[in-house]
């Protein structure tokens, strides 16, 4: 049976090493049969969380007018969900921040989902994503339902396609192509 892969790739630079290593997990996703959808987080409008709570009286309606309707309503409808993000200071970078910040509208209906994490960075050092992997969690963790199935920490990559001659490529085909 195929599975909703949706993949929230929060690389602000278009084939940024994130970027790449999506589409490599993608590749792998896709040859084993799943329906996926990329969505470049960058390339949507999306604001912050206001905390004005305005989705609370509006059925999940948020007072914010920009596309993340469309895109948490895919999240709903996914079996699937792969956050990737550069690591900025130890950390997921803002764009894809006030993407989970803003799924509050509608936090209870995102349930039952399997869970990869990618994250790249320039330093070597694997720990020095140890805080961009716990944001994942944290987010998870309020996933009612959430399994976490893989995590890549692609190390060692600063410039943009740098990712390309590393072990992580396979890494994230496999990792793709056993969403089953």
């Amino acid at each position: 049976m195929s599975k909703k892969v949706l993949i929230l790739s929060g690389s602000p630079r278009k084939d940024g090493n994130s970027d790449i290593i999506c589409n490599e997990f993608m590749r792998g996703a896709l040859e084993s049969g799943n329906e996926v959808e990329k969505i470049r987080v960058a390339e949507k409008k999306i604001g912050f969380c206001r905390a004005c709570y305005y989705c609370r009286q509006s059925e999940g309606v948020c007072a914010v007018k920009d596309d993340m309707a469309e895109v948490l309503q895919k999240m709903i409808d996914a079996d699937v969900i792969v956050l990737a993000s550069p690591v900025y200071f130890y950390s997921i970078d803002a764009q894809l921040k006030a993407l989970i910040d803003r799924t509050v509208a509608r936090w209870l209906e995102v349930h039952d989902k399997e869970f990869y994490y990618i994250a790249t960075m320039a330093d070597e050092e694997i720990s020095s994503a140890d805080t961009t992997i716990a944001c994942f969690r944290g987010y998870a963790d309020c996933v009612k339902g959430a399994k976490e199935m893989g995590v890549i920490c692609g190390a060692g990559v600063y410039e943009k396609g740098e990712i390309k001659n590393t072990p992580f490529m396979a890494q994230a085909y496999e990792m793709g192509k056993s969403v089953k």
